[in-house]
């Protein structure tokens, strides 16, 4: 369900956000859109509770990422358009935190409402659950239409009719869009490495380091680099702004290749575990800033939304990608003790070097150094 679910939201936002990038209306290019998407999305919520089957719950996820989609594609693009790119560092910085700080506390509301739920089996804990998540998206939602005022762009993109809009949204040009694509190409790997991290360290802290409790061991390593994380947003936000944004992000990349050169390197126990813990805490924090900063400077004014989607495709290829490597670790694992972990880390710093070097020849004013 979930990965059909990311396939429907990878396909579905980038064309959500070039549809926006087109409208016209009095309420503004972006705001239809978040309306439609968040009043459908609360709708959807409500489908969870009364879900009679696995069917049912699956066709109404996939109805919620529709809705979602249809109002995040749009509502991404208001960052480039509302701030000006000196400051765009600050407020990718506080995008970041406060989507880890949301999706902390309600993760955490969630689990424990849920745990009750299943532990008594009284329905209220569900709705209860369903109905914060439904207020909250309400709240955004009055919020934006409230108080967001959009600007309409200088330069808009030629109205055209809806399926050759939809037909053009994956298509790039080489010769204006080879400095994106170079972006999307350094983000993908960087963001594997990031995603390979978070994906086996259970097995990892098991198999390698011998903990008899994985599941804490590895939950205590990425909280130490999420903490570092929520610490260094605001001041990642404000290097960002003062340095070009492309090699800031390169070297974050550095530095989460030498966190996994101290994970090969270092004795494996736990308590060591967590200085590159939070040093590839500080890669996240900065890279995260810093490269979401740079996807809005090279957005193509007037199709901030359609730009901003395919970035996002680069981040959920990225993850999925990732995955791919699990067989390969097994596969090695079966040669010698725990040589498969060695690989999956010399395969994370071959993708953190790789997409930092990538980044360094996309140059300020938008051009490729070859």
């Amino acid at each position: 369900m979930t990965f059909a679910g990311l396939f429907v939201a990878v396909l579905y936002q980038p064309i959500a956000g070039a549809l926006s990038d087109r409208a016209r209306t009095v309420w503004g290019r972006r705001r239809p859109f978040i309306l439609c998407g968040i009043s459908t999305l609360i709708l959807c919520i409500a489908g969870i509770g009364f879900a009679p089957s696995y069917a049912f719950l699956f066709i109404t996820y996939l109805f919620m990422q529709f809705a979602g989609n249809t109002a995040q594609g749009p509502g991404q693009a208001l960052l480039p358009e509302m701030i000006p790119p000196e400051k765009r560092g600050r407020a990718s910085a506080v995008k970041n935190l406060l989507e880890i700080l949301g999706g902390v506390a309600m993760i955490g509301a969630a689990s424990v409402l849920m745990t009750r739920y299943e532990t008594s089996g009284a329905t209220m804990w569900l709705w209860i659950t369903l109905a914060i998540i439904a207020f909250l998206l309400g709240l955004t939602l009055v919020i934006t239409m409230g108080w967001v005022k959009e600007t309409m762009p200088q330069l808009s993109p030629p109205r055209q009719p809806l399926w050759t809009t939809i037909g053009r949204t994956f298509r790039l040009d080489l010769s204006r869009d080879r400095v994106f694509l170079w972006f999307l190409l350094s983000r993908a790997l960087i963001l594997m490495a990031l995603a390979t991290i978070q994906q086996f360290a259970l097995y990892f802290f098991r198999d390698v380091v011998g903990m008899e409790n994985p599941a804490e061991a590895a939950f205590g390593f990425l909280g130490v680099a999420m903490a570092i994380i929520v610490l260094g947003a605001y001041p990642a936000g404000r290097l960002c702004d003062r340095f070009p944004k492309q090699k800031v992000s390169a070297i974050a990349a550095a530095v989460g290749a030498g966190g996994i050169i101290l994970i090969m390197v270092l004795p494996k126990d736990y308590n060591l575990m967590l200085i590159p813990a939070g040093v590839i805490g500080v890669a996240l924090v900065i890279f995260a800033t810093a490269n979401w900063a740079l996807a809005s400077d090279l957005a193509v004014p007037g199709e901030e939304a359609r730009y901003l989607g395919l970035a996002n495709m680069a981040t959920a290829g990225g993850a999925a990608i990732a995955r791919l490597i699990g067989p390969i670790i097994d596969f090695f694992n079966a040669q010698a003790t725990n040589q498969g972990y060695q690989i999956m880390l010399g395969a994370c710093a071959v993708y953190f070097i790789l997409g930092g070097l990538i980044l360094l020849k996309v140059k300020r004013t938008g051009q490729i150094a070859i």
